[in-house]
């Protein structure tokens, strides 16, 4: 399938894919279809409807997350615009073979890669750049009220952040009370 605008690569975790869309380039730049619904479809054989896009500006070593929704649940299409990010994901999947497992992936403006997050994950980010531009379409509505936040520094779920050892994490208040594995509720 080369007429194919997407190249898509599975990951350990079942459902979540990085995708990475044809960029065309010439001496004046490039361009890049960042997202097209059709050429999603043909893609991941998925037929998702985004309602929200949203976009962040951090600094480095800023940790976001790991955050996920109990009710609206959200799938989340994410890349980055400006810097690179450590991007994590954790399966919350009670029925899932790889329940409770991470997986980590740069993203880059460079790269152009993007993360197709299902609904079912958690999901965080660390920026490695200066700063770092992030941003992502969502599948339903943010609901502040069923927000859940597993703490990025779980043990059990042990993902390894690429944080030197004379750094810590930039965290705001409610991922800094990020609740423990065992505190969060699964899907």
């Amino acid at each position: 399938m080369t007429d194919l605008k997407l190249q898509i690569t599975p990951t350990a975790l079942e459902g979540l894919l990085i995708l990475k869309p044809k960029v065309f380039g010439d001496n004046r730049g490039w361009f890049t279809e960042s997202f097209n619904a059709n050429d999603f479809a043909k893609a991941t054989g998925l037929d998702v409807e985004f309602v929200q896009d949203n976009h962040s500006f951090s600094r480095q070593w800023t940790l976001r997350g790991l955050h996920y929704q109990l009710k609206h649940t959200q799938g989340k299409l994410v890349r980055v615009t400006a810097g690179s990010v450590f991007d994590a994901v954790v399966d919350l999947r009670k029925d899932s073979s790889t329940f409770g497992q991470w997986v980590g992936e740069i993203l880059s403006a460079e790269n152009y890669k993007q993360l197709w997050v299902p609904p079912g994950f958690a999901h965080g980010f660390l920026v490695l750049s200066e700063t770092a531009e992030f941003l992502y379409k969502t599948t339903d509505y943010y609901d502040p009220s069923s927000e859940v936040c597993l703490s990025w520094c779980d043990p059990t779920v042990g993902i390894d952040w690429p944080i030197p050892l004379d750094k810590q994490a930039l965290l705001n208040a409610k991922d800094a009370a990020g609740l423990a594995w065992d505190q969060v509720p699964k899907f």
